[in-house]
């Protein structure tokens, strides 16, 4: 398709605190550019105090995410091409976390999250040359694949909806949970923390991590389903349930 010049009409999220509003643009684009290309040309021809977060522009970094049009997305990676070109569009920074300016949030919860995870345990003989099977490699490395953008967080109903960062540690970190408890080679009990730390009950499943998920990690089938498994497994199998009831 070749390339050519048209007028974009952009409506931005500017602002901070309660001095918040949306501030209309014009901006001559290509329609080879992405999002953020326009983004920029903005800052450059009009706006030089627009707050953007970028870094690396191929959409490994994860430092771009906002919404487009009311959607989570990397704007690194959004093809004008994909949106039309008559109608406004609308650009504002992620939903969930506290604004700091214009399109910045602040993602630092997600990080003191983090800190709450035991890191990897491995065996005491781990030195002694462990094996793996190539299908736990693969399972591991899919997880491992996440950017850490935090789109699955924005649009996670129990955060964004209800705000219970006190009590469910979001999607993203249901996949690192998930990367650790089935690692065959570590050794911490996480079953525990996944339930009454981390809240893996707080999840219906309904799919709307994976499906805004840049790396296109399976978050719901393979990480978050599993992990809930696993509890039930634990704390609610009928069976189990008499056995500890009988024998302690």
């Amino acid at each position: 398709m070749a390339e050519y010049n048209y007028n974009l009409k952009m409506s931005v999220q500017r602002g901070s605190g309660e001095d918040i509003s949306m501030v209309n643009y014009e901006v001559e684009v290509d329609s080879k550019m992405v999002v953020l290309d326009a983004l920029h040309k903005i800052q450059t021809d009009e706006a030089p105090d627009l707050s953007i977060r970028w870094n690396c522009k191929a959409g490994k970094c994860g430092s771009c995410s906002a919404e487009i049009n009311g959607k989570p997305k990397l704007l690194c990676m959004s093809k004008l091409s994909d949106f039309s070109e008559t109608e406004v569009m609308v650009v504002k920074p992620m939903h969930t976390f506290p604004l700091i300016k214009d399109l910045v949030t602040d993602v630092s919860w997600n990080y003191l999250v983090n800190k709450k995870i035991k890191p990897f345990s491995p065996p005491d003989n781990f030195k002694d040359d462990p094996k793996m099977m190539q299908q736990e490699v693969d399972r591991v490395q899919e997880f491992r694949k996440c950017i850490e953008c935090f789109l699955c967080q924005d649009v996670c109903h129990v955060l964004r909806s209800h705000q219970r960062f006190d009590v469910f540690a979001g999607p993203r970190f249901m996949v690192r949970l998930a990367s650790l408890e089935m690692h065959p080679l570590d050794t911490e009990d996480r079953i525990p923390e996944i339930k009454n730390v981390f809240g893996s009950g707080l999840c219906n499943i309904t799919k709307c991590c994976t499906e805004v998920c840049p790396e296109s990690i399976p978050i719901t089938d393979e990480a978050i389903i599993p992990l809930k498994e696993r509890v039930v497994d634990r704390y609610y199998d009928p069976l189990k349930w008499i056995v500890r009831k009988i024998f302690g």
